[in-house]
C-alpha cells in the first residue's frame, strides 16, 4: 500500500495511444474510438459525420461530439512465492522483492484505468484474483499478495524441506485469467520452473502479452568464495565448496534467450529496494 506514491512519479500512461499491432515503431491508433468524449463547437475541417444533432439543435449552432479509444487492459501478475524464492542475503527475500515490483506496476495499470489480477505460486495451493478495476481492486491484490506471503513462510518454517513445485500449473491458471489481447507479468528467480514451463511460456507468448522480471540477489551475481552448509528436500544435509558459475547461465542472458521468443523483460536487484524498481517498473508499464 504504500508504493502507491512511487508508482504515480513520471507521465501517465493514459497520455500515450500505441498501435495495437506489434513493432518497433511506436504510432497512434487510426480512426475513432466508440466511446463520447466531449462536445465542442463545429470548426473548419471537421468531420460531418460526427455533427452531434443535440447540441446543435438546443444552441442553434453546429457541434461536433469527439470520441475516444476504450482500450481495455487487463493485466495478471504472476507471484513467485515458491520456497526457492524465500531466501535472500541483501536487504529482502527475492519474494519480497517480487511483490515490491508487482504492486508498483499494478498501482501504474490501475490508475491508467487498467484492470488488474493476481497469480501467486507457492508450495501449497496458489491463490487467484480475477482482474477488476480501480484502487479498491488493487487493495485486494496487495492484501492477497500479503496473505499469501506469510502463508508461504509459515509452510516454510513447519517444513523447510518441502519440494520445490512446478511453476506451469500456476502459468496456467494465470493465463485462464485473461481475456483476448491480455498481458501477464511473472516476478520469479526461475529456479526449477519444471520441465514443461519454458515450452508454455513460448506457446502463451504467441498468444498473449508477457513480461518477464526476472529477480537477482546478490549472492547470485558475487557468490563470496568459501564453504557453504545445504539441506536437500530429502532431509540430507552437508557442505559444499561451489564452483565459480555453477549456477548456470547469467541473468543477462536469460533475458536475451526469453527476447528472442518475444518475452521482453528486466533484472530485478534485490538490494536495490523500491525507489529502483519504478523506473524499470515504469518501462515495463510501457509497453503493456
Amino acid at each position: 500500500m504504500g508504493l502507491r506514491h512511487l508508482a504515480r512519479r513520471g507521465s501517465a500512461p493514459a497520455t500515450r495511444t500505441l498501435a495495437g499491432l506489434p513493432g518497433g515503431i511506436v504510432t497512434r491508433r487510426r480512426g475513432r474510438g466508440s466511446e463520447p468524449e466531449d462536445v465542442r463547437l463545429w470548426s473548419e475541417g471537421d468531420d460531418r459525420r460526427f455533427i452531434d444533432r443535440n447540441a446543435t439543435a438546443r444552441t442553434g449552432q453546429l457541434h461536433v461530439r469527439t470520441h475516444h479509444d476504450e482500450r481495455d487492459r487487463a493485466v495478471v501478475l504472476l507471484a513467485d512465492f515458491r520456497p526457492s524464492m524465500l531466501f535472500g542475503t541483501r536487504r529482502a527475500l527475492r519474494s519480497v522483492a517480487a511483490a515490491e515490483a508487482l504492486a508498483l506496476l499494478g498501482w501504474r495499470v490501475a490508475a491508467d484505468g487498467g484492470r488488474v489480477g493476481l497469480a501467486v505460486a507457492s508450495a501449497g495451493a496458489p491463490t487467484v484474483l480475477r482482474p477488476a478495476g480501480g484502487e479498491r481492486a488493487m487493495i485486494a491484490v496487495t492484501g492477497a499478495l500479503a496473505q499469501a506471503h506469510a502463508d508461504a513462510l509459515a509452510a516454510e518454517t513447519g517444513s523447510p524441506t518441502r519440494a520445490e513445485p512446478p511453476l506451469e500449473a500456476t502459468l496456467g491458471l494465470a493465463r485462464g485469467l485473461l481475456p483476448a489481447g491480455g498481458h501477464l507479468v511473472v516476478a520469479s528467480a526461475l529456479d526449477d520452473p519444471g520441465p514443461g514451463f519454458d515450452e508454455l511460456l513460448t506457446l502463451l507468448a504467441e498468444r498473449i502479452a508477457i513480461r518477464l522480471i526476472l529477480v537477482s540477489d546478490a549472492f547470485e551475481r558475487a557468490r563470496p568464495p568459501g564453504y557453504y552448509p545445504f539441506a536437500l528436500a530429502d532431509g540430507h544435509r552437508g557442505t559444499a565448496l561451489p564452483i565459480a558459475g555453477a549456477s548456470g547461465e547469467s541473468a543477462e542472458a536469460r533475458l536475451a534467450d526469453y527476447a528472442r521468443r518475444g518475452i521482453a523483460g528486466v533484472r530485478l536487484d534485490v538490494e536495490s529496494g523500491p525507489e529502483a524498481y519504478a523506473p524499470l517498473m515504469e518501462r515495463l508499464d510501457a509497453v503493456l
